[in-house]
């Protein structure tokens, strides 16, 4: 098996609350409440700019020009069609990019974004590549197994954003960055990759399961 597939294998449990939590289920069904996703989708900004300078430490930490280049690919993406796609539902929504950016990040959002943001600083580049796939493939995959729930979904708000996940362009860059995690791998101790990937994983669960009840800071 290659790594990424013993990496997928050994968070399964993880991956499985993840997959049905019910923000994702509702959301596909498109009885999600609307406050429940504005919530999300005003937190998510602040996890979009943590992800752009992310992959730029990343790309510093590349062991290739090669693989420094393909990192910088994807940082273009993050920082071009990811960002305009989520400017575009923050307008349907009624929020300008100023809205979001002045809005406080939840206590998951910035302990996942930290985490994130040290491995890439402290840790080494299959370390720090690792550490990013759980949110893009993690979103791959609970649009594939929610994805029959989109033809009685009413909504068309959810529909427009679970639709993103299962286009080739999106399925292409997990595929890219799947391929960064298995060639940076080789000779890489196993154990320090699952470690990351464990607690990335975690961190996704986390953050949907804050944005879904609303998990702010203690006084507020």
């Amino acid at each position: 098996m290659k790594t990424v597939e013993n990496l997928r294998k050994d968070s399964d449990p993880i991956w499985k609350k993840i997959i049905e939590h019910p923000f994702v289920v509702e959301l596909y069904k498109g009885n999600l409440p609307l406050d429940k996703f504005k919530f999300y989708i005003l937190q998510d900004y602040h996890y979009l700019i943590a992800a752009i300078k992310n992959f730029g430490l990343i790309a510093s930490k590349a062991s290739s020009v090669k693989e420094m280049r393909e990192v910088i690919d994807i940082l273009h993406l993050e920082a071009t069609s990811e960002f305009e796609g989520y400017h575009e539902f923050l307008s349907r929504l009624g929020y300008t990019l100023q809205d979001a950016s002045e809005i406080e990040p939840i206590p998951s959002n910035i302990s996942y974004t930290s985490f994130l943001l040290s491995t890439s600083s402290l840790k080494s580049y299959p370390e720090a590549i690792t550490a990013v796939l759980p949110c893009f493939w993690s979103y791959s995959e609970i649009a594939d197994h929610h994805r029959n729930k989109l033809s009685t979904n009413q909504n068309r708000l959810y529909k427009d954003w679970a639709e993103v996940y299962t286009t080739d362009s999106y399925l292409t860059l997990v595929e890219k960055i799947k391929t960064l995690v298995n060639r940076a791998a080789e000779g890489f101790p196993y154990q320090k990759l699952i470690s990351v990937f464990m607690t990335a994983s975690r961190y996704e669960y986390m953050f949907w399961d804050s944005v879904y009840h609303r998990k702010n800071w203690p006084d507020q």
